[in-house]
């Protein structure tokens, strides 16, 4: 195991550390009694986690692909279960994001919120303690007990504290990803079967049949497919993203999305290389539809929140497609993606619920005309538009770029098509804009609700202040984070090349019944 890791020397063990806070925070808010209380102690138990990250950042080792800060002990030694915990330059990024993220949705809740605001606090913090976990977990149990863990809060935080249609998009994301998670626990039994060890590094360096892998490939990426969420296994997105809260889908967006573009980076493409090589054409091909099925969706939406939710399914399609494209650009573009996408699209949904708080509409034409009587919020709304459709000097374009650079570089064609998806992004962004900024309607100024429209307060204006110093921080220098991920890109790169060649024994027959699959999945979604 030590070849694997190293270990901790910080003062404190940052990585226990990071799920325990939000954890005893959570329990403690059960004792709390008045909701400025409970939002105050919610904030500063999430800001302290996040203060108490930032070393993984500042004291990261960029020579090596070893899991850093790593901490390890006997939990169930009789099946191999241990408590392993480690982060190295792709999994430290998604926990920065998240501890940094977080305490903006206790910010953009304060006065969204209006009741059961004690257990709100509660599944935030317990939510923020499992999607760590999963970042950071080094042993399968172990990360499938965090992975499952962040299941109920989130069903709570939309079927609570929804929308009209809440039940249904509540249950809908509830069996699709428990659908996925039962796959995924599947292809664990099996690796522990074949193995012996629960320990990620270790089975990272097996060798499995081919069609060993296969299986083992569809059973991951099922799971992980329909967490990015990926095409057609999508449409529990929209409907969660328009009926959660605005805490709510910023942290689908944000963070719970990612856990699908890092499963396959930590799982997929390490595990079963020979498999991936294989499927990478199909998986590109998804990702593709994606790119472009999102974008035109999200073109014809009226409502802002559903707009941006069918973006999300463009934007990770980006994601997906830099990780299949199995070189270090594609795979850095794509990491470096996934946490643009964060920072970006949870802007984006938070300046939604600012304007549904004045408005109580998401329609675009209740929200048009608003450059003249809320400059500084459509301030924030034209730089996040800007950066969502990838604009030189915002952050997206950065890991877009990448992405684009990577799909050229092997397959042209491929480029062509997601230059399309780029295209359709700046469409629909610059509708929104153009319609909620300048054009006039028979919207909100014959509601009656003009009155409601004041610009942003000072804790609104904070809120959106820290998101746009990353836009314009990655968008301008993203060295540093590309510095961070770039030994471990470079040994799972590494990792993947040794199933480039592999030319097993019915290697065409399960071409073909995948080529199969993927037709059946396209005529039921026509």
């Amino acid at each position: 195991m030590e070849q694997y890791l190293i270990y901790n020397t910080l003062w404190y063990p940052i990585l226990t550390v990071l799920v325990a806070l939000p954890l005893f925070g959570a329990f403690i808010t059960l004792g709390i009694r008045g909701d400025r209380n409970l939002k105050i102690w919610g904030l500063l138990v999430m800001v302290v986690t996040a203060v108490l990250s930032l070393p993984l950042f500042f004291s990261f080792d960029l020579t090596t692909a070893k899991y850093q800060f790593a901490e390890s002990g006997n939990w169930i030694p009789f099946v191999n279960i241990g408590y392993v915990l480690g982060v190295d330059g792709i999994s430290v990024l998604l926990v920065l994001l998240t501890t940094l993220v977080m305490p903006l949705c206790i910010l953009c809740s304060w006065t969204y919120i209006k009741e059961r605001f004690k257990e709100f606090i509660f599944v935030l913090l317990f939510i923020e303690a499992s999607m760590i976990g999963v970042f950071i977990s080094l042993n399968m149990v172990l990360f499938f007990i965090f992975w499952e863990a962040m299941l109920v809060p989130m069903y709570l935080i939309i079927a609570v504290w929804g929308g009209p249609r809440k039940d249904y998009a509540s249950i809908k994301f509830f069996l699709y990803t428990l659908i996925g998670s039962i796959f995924l626990f599947v292809a664990i039994i099996a690796l522990y079967v074949t193995t012996g060890t629960f320990f990620i590094p270790e089975l990272m360096t097996h060798s499995y049949s081919f069609s060993y892998q296969i299986w083992i490939f569809l059973a991951f990426t099922l799971a992980f497919a329909i967490k990015v969420p990926m095409f057609p296994v999508h449409t529990w997105l929209p409907a969660a993203h328009v009926e959660a809260p605005t805490a709510g889908s910023v942290i689908l967006a944000s963070i719970l999305l990612k856990m699908g573009g890092y499963g396959f980076l930590r799982f997929c493409l390490p595990i079963a290389p020979a498999a991936t090589v294989t499927c990478m054409p199909y998986l590109i091909a998804v990702s593709i539809l994606s790119i472009i099925f999102g974008g035109y969706l999200a073109l014809g939406q009226s409502d802002v929140k559903r707009l941006i939710a069918y973006s999300s399914v463009g934007h990770m399609g980006f994601v997906t497609l830099g990780i299949f494209l199995l070189n270090n650009v594609g795979i850095k573009g794509a990491i470096l993606q996934m946490v643009n996408h964060g920072i970006t699209t949870g802007a984006l949904f938070i300046l939604v619920g600012m304007i549904y708080e004045r408005t109580h509409s998401r329609e675009i034409t209740d929200n048009s005309a608003l450059g003249i009587m809320m400059p500084i919020y459509v301030s924030f709304l034209v730089i996040f538009s800007l950066s969502s459709l990838a604009f030189p000097g915002t952050n997206s374009f950065v890991g877009e770029l990448l992405v684009l650079i990577a799909c050229f570089t092997k397959y042209k064609i491929v480029g062509g098509f997601a230059v399309v998806g780029a295209i359709l992004a700046a469409a629909y962004m610059l509708r929104l804009v153009q319609k909620m900024v300048w054009a006039d309607s028979d919207g909100h100024r014959h509601s009656g609700a003009r009155s409601e429209l004041f610009d942003l307060n000072f804790r609104e204006t904070a809120t959106l202040m820290f998101l746009t110093i990353f836009v314009f921080w990655i968008g301008f220098h993203p060295t540093p984070l590309l510095e961070v991920m770039d030994a471990s890109t470079v040994h799972l790169v590494k990792q993947v090349e040794s199933g480039m060649h592999a030319s097993p024994a019915g290697h065409h027959a399960v071409l073909n019944g995948l080529g199969e699959m993927v037709k059946n999945l396209l005529a039921f979604n026509h």
